[in-house]
């Protein structure tokens, strides 16, 4: 009887020690525990509704993956004009079709203030369905600094505490007359700095040096930190007339910035018609054609690189 007491008595003190040493361990993963709890009942929620985690969930998260990390946060502004309606529908198609891999792509139209009655109904319109536009708040000008305004505006417009930062690794501005192909855009990025980078077509046409002159208009990429530099510095607030690119170039050279600069020279190019010292025929290594001024020239640019070969076979329809 004894015995039995005293096995008993050593039976409720394992069973305390046990319990203490657990609730031990449940104290020191209370972070990762809460995470994956939470992070569990999101995944399981209505895909389309946001999860929303609090500082120590999205740090555990982030620390368990990278992967998001890794992918390229591009946004690609087309500099155009409000009346543009039919152009912008058909880049949208352009640019809606490529689905480049390790980069989230974000294309905007941007343009400045809306002057007309029919602007305003219509390009609401667009917004409400497409959501790709920035208006600035300029008047339309080719030389009197609407990049400049393009440019300082973005840290405002996408200044969210709550988002990734920063929000974008790199920003294009290019014209509604370019073609980019983004998966080639993407991979030339990838092994470049996030960083003090400037990136496109080196001018004039001969040179192969990005450090001698500026990147043509066709098309040309920045890093954030450029972007929240031409916001903040003085220089080229005093520097806003003139061939616009050009003046860019200037404002790196004054401000002494762009310490990387990266010329995607011959992959960028004008289209091979009429032949001038910037053109080239087309090949496979491309990531750009600019000037592709007419709707001859934007079919024979496409044909050339195949972009309908991934359409689905239907009863619904015959292409030849």
């Amino acid at each position: 009887m004894k015995a039995t007491r005293a096995d008993r008595g050593r039976f409720i003190i394992s069973s305390f020690v046990f319990i203490c040493f657990l609730c031990a361990l449940a104290s020191i993963n209370e972070v990762r525990y809460d995470s994956l709890l939470k992070f569990g009942r999101c995944a399981l929620a209505n895909i389309n509704m946001p999860c929303k985690l609090n500082a120590s969930t999205s740090n555990t998260l982030l620390a368990q993956s990278s992967s998001s990390d890794d992918e390229i946060r591009i946004l690609f502004g087309i500099l155009t004009l409000p009346d543009q309606y039919q152009r912008r529908h058909f880049l949208r198609l352009i640019y809606g079709t490529q689905t480049p891999v390790g980069a989230k792509v974000d294309v905007k139209f941007v343009f400045c203030n809306l002057t007309k009655e029919d602007q305003k109904v219509l390009v609401a319109l667009e917004i409400m369905r497409y959501d790709d536009i920035i208006i600035l708040n300029c008047q339309e000008n080719m030389n009197k600094g609407k990049t400049y305004t393009y440019f300082s505006s973005l840290p405002e417009m996408f200044n969210d505490k709550e988002g990734p930062n920063p929000p974008y690794h790199y920003v294009m501005k290019t014209d509604d007359d370019a073609y980019f192909r983004l998966q080639s855009l993407v991979d030339s990025l990838k092994p470049l700095p996030r960083e003090d980078l400037y990136y496109g077509y080196v001018i004039p046409c001969p040179s192969m040096d990005p450090f001698v002159h500026y990147m043509s208009g066709m098309g040309y990429l920045i890093s954030w930190d450029i972007v929240e530099w031409i916001k903040e510095s003085d220089i080229p607030k005093n520097q806003l007339e003139g061939p616009e690119d050009k003046i860019f170039g200037n404002w790196m050279r004054d401000g002494h910035r762009a310490k990387n600069r990266f010329n995607a020279k011959w992959s960028m190019y004008n289209f091979p018609e009429p032949p001038t010292r910037c053109t080239h025929e087309l090949w496979p290594d491309t990531i750009a054609v600019h000037l592709l001024k007419n709707q001859e020239k934007w079919i024979r640019t496409l044909k050339y690189f195949n972009v309908t070969d991934n359409l689905k076979p239907s009863k619904l329809y015959h292409i030849p």
